[in-house]
């Protein structure tokens, strides 16, 4: 799960990091009135779940509050399109107006699951206001990394380590390694998957403010992070896949293909893409229905592909261990009896409940194009949606 900037430096400032003077605003009246209180001379952000805002218009520097009216007033309501959204782009809510700061020097810091250590990770560098990705290809020597061990937890000397790589002194060596104490204690308590700050900046009179800030959430924690799970904004989110989790179809995410996939087990699914891949075609979406023997879970994955007006072929690759063909296949024929289903239907069933599955499938006249492994699958899904 995602926030706003405007919620993650809320929440970063819970845990003690510092962060500009901010007020957020879902009016152009309110982005005015807030614009007068910090001091006329502001820097106005639209709110999106989406990076390269500001090279794609999306903030600004103004000097009154009128001006600060006038530009939110062009954004709120409005579609932003990022090289991060596609063409669509994506609905800016709310907008952030923040006190204007004298920067002497950009920086960088996140912190993040290593899932090759199984540790989390501290990420910090000289070189921020800029992507990381960028960075790594370019000077790569100017990434520090420092692993915190799971046992032991934080300790005072990774942030002053890690201070003192991004070439920092005097009383800054102190504010960074409070800082990122800070960062850390927050990352920990809310759960989250990823905090980054970028830019962390150095002002002219010696503050270090975190510029912007980023922070992703486990979404298997959300049962216990009742707070963070209430800041979710879904005018952000595609609305398949937000449908999709209120329907308990939780592992559903929107690709650009057009073919339907329905997998169980997490490897598979991304085993079958692969192999859509390989045969010339694209998915439509990762969809792991799990290890499931529940009727109403097939009607309501299907329900969400025949929602997507990308998908031309649905293919369900189905091993039959815990879960049961059978169960799977009672649900595609509910599917057919509920739904407007118009597109050709690729099966490869394999496993538990095989033969009642076929039979409950024939029994209804559903008619299927059968697979016998994986492969044929994959090739017969990718002839379908082209109309072979």
């Amino acid at each position: 799960m995602k926030v706003h900037e405007y919620q993650a430096k809320a929440i970063l400032a819970e845990f003690g990091v510092a962060v500009p003077r901010n007020r957020a605003a879902s009016t152009p009246a309110e982005a005015r009135a807030a614009a007068a209180e910090l001091g006329g001379r502001v820097v106005v952000k639209a709110q999106v779940h989406a990076g390269g805002r500001g090279k794609a218009g999306g903030v600004k520097l103004v000097n009154t509050p009128e001006e600060a009216e006038a530009f939110a007033k062009s954004l709120l309501g409005t579609r932003l399109v990022t090289h991060q959204t596609g063409p669509e782009g994506v609905l800016v809510p709310m907008v952030l107006v923040e006190e204007a700061l004298d920067v002497a020097r950009e920086l960088y810091v996140s912190i993040l699951v290593d899932s090759v250590s199984k540790t989390n990770v501290i990420m910090a560098s000289e070189a921020g206001g800029m992507e990381i990705e960028e960075v790594a290809a370019s000077t790569p020597e100017k990434i520090l990394k420092e692993w915190v061990d799971p046992l032991m937890g934080y300790q005072g000397a990774i942030g002053r380590k890690l201070a003192y790589g991004m070439h920092l002194d005097g009383g800054l060596i102190r504010q960074a390694a409070d800082l990122i104490d800070g960062l850390y204690r927050a990352f920990i308590a809310r759960d989250c998957s990823i905090v980054e700050v970028n830019p962390l900046v150095v002002t002219g009179d010696g503050r270090l403010l975190a510029a912007d800030a980023k922070i992703n959430f486990d979404d298997n924690a959300m049962f216990r992070q009742k707070a963070v799970a209430a800041l979710r904004d879904t005018t952000q989110e595609d609305p398949l896949e937000v449908e999709a989790t209120t329907t308990g179809v939780n592992n559903y995410i929107k690709l650009s293909g057009n073919i339907g996939c329905v997998v169980n087990g997490a490897g598979l699914a991304m085993a079958t893409l692969d192999t859509i891949s390989l045969f010339g075609g694209a998915a439509a979406n990762f969809l792991d229905i799990g290890t499931v023997n529940n009727v109403d879970r097939v009607i309501s994955a299907m329900r969400i592909l025949t929602k997507d007006p990308d998908v031309k072929a649905i293919y369900f690759n189905i091993f039959g261990g815990m879960a049961r063909v059978d169960v799977i296949a009672q649900g595609l024929v509910d599917s057919y009896k509920q739904l407007d289903v118009k597109v050709p239907l690729v099966t490869r069933l394999t496993g538990n409940g095989l033969e009642e599955g076929r039979r409950i499938l024939a029994e209804n006249g559903i008619a299927v194009i059968e697979a016998s492994d994986m492969a044929d699958g994959a090739r017969k899904a990718v002839a379908a949606a082209a109309g072979r």
